[in-house]
């Protein structure tokens, strides 16, 4: 089976090497999916030195799938995010042969113009300290590693069953981001900068949409939504994946949502 190929992909928040990663996940959607150009959205390595480090061949798996992707003629932007922020000190990804960046100026097929970037600069004031991520790293991993007993012990559940703890720290996420403040901040910051949307990751709340004026596209991320974004060759931007898709048993490059005209 030939993958699907985009003009472009966005991807955030793999989280590679935390506990919550969903490696198996990652590797098969891009497997399944090549573009033109892959944005990797922030977030995709986790090296803020959580109490356990996650890795193995699968991880290896994708970042062999990401440097072939490049050899193969891909352009690999890397858009650093918070959690992989110690790439700002790099002149290159060690592991990935990537641009890296904070933002960039996306110019679609139709020609609108997208600001990406992973959107952590956009959090309320207090949660732009790294100090809350840090700390954030290391709760995480004590409740992922209570997770994985549970899961352990419920050998029923599937890839898209939530366990307990992954229900618990869904809803805290959703409740956290409930008024769509960080939605109209980073539309505001395209606003002025004459962007015509915002392509970003980061706060794990996956979205498609224009209900501020310009459209506003999340990615998701590869830990409860497993979702990406993809540009078609027309410009128009799709959701792809998600625990919609999975339950239904339909193949990963399966579209969950519409797309934005």
């Amino acid at each position: 089976m030939r993958p699907n190929h985009h003009r472009s992909l966005f991807l955030s928040d793999l989280h590679l090497g935390a506990l919550g990663c969903r490696a198996d996940l990652v590797r098969d959607f891009l497997e399944k999916n090549t573009a033109d150009q892959i944005f990797l959205v922030g977030d995709i390595l986790d090296i803020w030195h959580p109490l356990a480090i996650n890795w193995g061949p699968v991880q290896d798996q994708i970042l062999e799938i990401l440097r072939q992707r490049a050899a193969e003629g891909a352009e690999l932007v890397y858009l650093i995010g918070n959690h992989d922020y110690e790439l700002t000190k790099m002149d290159s990804c060690p592991q990935i042969p990537a641009r890296l960046c904070r933002e960039y100026s996306h110019r679609a097929a139709d020609g609108r113009l997208f600001l990406i970037l992973h959107g952590d600069i956009c959090d309320s004031r207090m949660f732009r300290w790294h100090i809350w991520t840090r700390i954030g790293s290391r709760i995480d991993s004590l409740l992922r590693s209570a997770d994985r007993g549970l899961r352990s012990l419920r050998r029923s559940l599937r890839p898209e069953d939530r366990t307990p703890i992954e229900w618990a720290i869904a809803k805290l996420n959703e409740v956290l981001y409930a008024g769509q403040a960080h939605e109209r901040r980073l539309i505001e910051l395209a606003r002025r900068t004459g962007h015509d949307g915002v392509v970003c990751g980061h706060f794990h709340v996956s979205a498609l949409h224009s209900d501020h004026g310009l459209i506003y596209a999340n990615c998701g991320d590869w830990v409860d939504s497993f979702t990406a974004i993809a540009e078609d060759a027309d410009g128009r931007l799709h959701m792809l994946g998600g625990r919609e898709v999975l339950r239904a048993g339909r193949p990963a490059p399966d579209l969950l949502a519409g797309e934005v005209a």
